[in-house]
């Protein structure tokens, strides 16, 4: 059950769902954020929201879940891909006071918004934002499935020091294994039994016995597990290609800043590449004097 992903449908409804148990790939990104134990929870709470969205992805590529705000922590992100490669980050204002209650508004403060992108290896990337208005992530994105996707979509998370685990229960379109009536019905029961999950039950019960447990009267039916691991797509390569992004002309000023090394650092796990006065030279085919 650690670390994996099933995916279950109420049978006789149109409602799917999905269930995440994060440990050893919650652990390892926090090995990579030394971060107090608020936003700790917090990002775990991301990490495992990323993981139930990204099976919407039905093309290689990402998704991204991410806030940024104004307050003690203006950037927190997680990353889960269709190979369900997951990775997260979450920065902190310099001086940040974290209190130990502090809430997801305290946390992200001011001007906060939340974004869902999604990033297809081919094809164009798509982005949809939404106010950071509520208390919690799970209502946070309710709010933008009302807003943004028009699917009625409910989330239940929980997250501790060493486990984080969710629930995510939508509607699918179309009517089509019941009348609307019933679906409906189905519905109001669904979240109504989703209610009463414990953490204990998310963080510790494997996945059929937790879906039995809740949703038997539904009929619920496993559609498939994924398994989860802590994977970061950085390399020397796409460190390079950001070099030359940047232009030979900054590139060459860096180098020189930096005492003749660039060294890139991988904000998500902590990976260093570095590139020498040759190698810089390689990357533009020719020293600085013949760049124009």
């Amino acid at each position: 059950m650690s670390d994996q992903l099933e995916r279950f449908i109420l049978s006789q409804h149109d409602i799917r769902g999905q269930v995440v148990t994060l440990t050893d790939a919650y652990r390892a990104v926090l090995e990579n954020n030394q971060l107090p134990m608020p936003v700790q929870r917090l990002l775990g709470e991301f990490l495992a929201a990323a993981c139930l969205l990204s099976t919407t992805l039905k093309f290689e590529g990402l998704l991204a879940l991410q806030a940024r705000g104004e307050g003690d922590v203006p950037l927190i992100m997680a990353e889960c891909t269709h190979h369900s490669d997951l990775r997260g980050i979450a920065h902190l204002a310099e001086g940040a006071e974290i209190a130990e209650d502090a809430s997801l508004q305290q946390l992200i403060g001011g001007r906060g918004v939340l974004a869902i992108t999604v990033e297809p290896a081919q094809g164009e990337r798509y982005q949809g934002i939404v106010p950071l208005e509520r208390e919690t992530l799970a209502e946070c994105l309710e709010d933008y499935f009302t807003q943004s996707e028009q699917l009625a979509t409910r989330f239940w998370i929980e997250s501790s020091p060493s486990t984080v685990g969710g629930i995510m229960l939508q509607v699918l379109p179309g009517n089509n294994a019941a009348t609307a009536a019933e679906n409906a019905d189905a519905w109001e029961m669904a979240q109504h039994l989703a209610e009463t999950v414990t953490a204990d039950e998310l963080h510790d019960l494997p996945h059929d016995q937790l879906l039995h447990r809740l949703f038997h009267q539904l009929n619920p039916e496993a559609l498939g597990t994924a398994n989860i691991r802590f994977k970061c797509s950085c390399s020397r390569e796409r460190s390079a290609q950001a070099l030359i992004a940047m232009g030979p002309e900054e590139v060459y000023q860096l180098l020189e800043e930096q005492g003749g090394e660039i060294q890139a650092d991988c904000q998500f796990c902590n990976t260093q590449y570095r590139f020498d006065r040759e190698q810089i030279e390689t990357l533009f085919n020719a020293p600085p004097h013949t760049l124009h």
